[in-house]
């Protein structure tokens, strides 16, 4: 029930500060609708893409699909593609398609910190997501786990570990290691992670799922799944997240971001979307229903989630991950991906 009131308390706050956002807007919506190809998942930002909708006068079209799978799209219609807007999950699948995306406005940019956004303005995080290692209270205690990813290797894990394979987040850390660690070392560790017979889920939620119900010790994850099966089941639900401390991409955290396509001929409204993403309101959305990091200081972060400051936040300029495919067929050569 407190959570339901929450999300209805939070809806209003929406639409209040959506008509002050918008209030100033004299011109027009055109009558071409704006559209997004989006990574993220329509149960997640449908809501607050309606609210955008509704509170700015502006249609809105979204083709949804996965992170990758949207960036191939992209960049197979090339110059000829409809979408004004990338929604992705992740930097890898924004850097994928960095060079049809056009510089955006400083009033977009300044929004996020420097680590948050592509060092050359052409996309913006809209959201913060650390990688975690979910394990089962009941089988598994933090003092059992190891500092590094690379302690799963060790036999001991046989049979314990799941992970979503085909997850976005999931190759752009993959592609973290391959930046820091060379192909060698990360193909190493992933043969490492195969000889202990991990069992392979479609998506993040049925890791967390699993490991919540003991099928699994451990998985790699992103952090927010869990805290959506807390809210919904209560503090009883049998995993918690575990931050790697060592310094490498086992701690890495990715941004969700956003950027608009060059032959756009709607730019105006696409950063539009894209400052309402980083407003007070979309920030807030994203801390309170989505239990992700807000990425300014227009919006508090969940209680429930571990602050950026207590994480050991791995170095690396996520910009880079944009070798999607080479991951992809490093994953395949070792049997992750079929």
């Amino acid at each position: 029930m407190r959570y339901k009131l929450k999300k209805i308390i939070l809806l209003m706050m929406l639409t209040l500060v959506s008509v002050m956002i918008f209030a100033c807007t004299t011109e027009e919506a055109p009558d071409k609708p704006l559209v997004i190809y989006s990574g993220r998942g329509e149960s997640l930002v449908q809501p607050l893409i309606d609210q955008f909708s509704d509170m700015s006068g502006i249609e809105v079209e979204v083709n949804y699909g996965k992170t990758t799978a949207m960036a191939s799209t992209l960049l197979e219609e090339g110059d000829k593609t409809p979408a004004d807007v990338f929604f992705a999950q992740d930097p890898g699948g924004l850097g994928s398609v960095d060079a049809m995306l056009t510089t955006l406005s400083n009033d977009v940019t300044s929004l996020v910190p420097e680590w948050a956004r592509d060092p050359q303005n052409k996309w913006v995080g809209t959201s913060g997501r650390a990688r975690v290692v979910v394990y089962n209270t009941d089988a598994v205690s933090p003092s059992d786990l190891p500092a590094s990813l690379e302690g799963f290797t060790d036999p001991k894990w046989k049979g314990k570990i799941g992970f979503p394979p085909t997850n976005s987040s999931f190759h752009a850390m993959v592609t973290g290691m391959r930046l820091t660690w060379g192909d060698e070392k990360t193909k190493s560790w992933l043969e490492g992670i195969m000889a202990n017979e991990p069992k392979f889920y479609a998506k993040n939620t049925p890791t967390v799922e699993a490991a919540g119900k003991g099928e699994i010790e451990v998985g790699f994850v992103n952090h927010y799944y869990l805290h959506r099966f807390i809210a919904e089941n209560g503090e009883t639900f049998g995993a918690r997240n575990y931050h790697t401390t060592a310094d490498d991409p086992g701690s890495i955290v990715l941004v969700a971001g956003a950027g608009v396509l060059e032959q756009s001929d709607n730019k105006d409204n696409a950063e539009k979307f894209l400052k309402f993403l980083l407003s007070p309101v979309g920030q807030q959305f994203f801390a309170s229903q989505t239990y992700e990091y807000p990425l300014n200081d227009g919006a508090k972060p969940n209680r429930m989630l571990t602050p950026l400051s207590d994480i050991k936040k791995f170095d690396i300029d996520i910009a880079e991950l944009k070798d999607i495919e080479g991951t992809v067929a490093l994953l395949t050569e070792v049997g992750a991906l079929q």
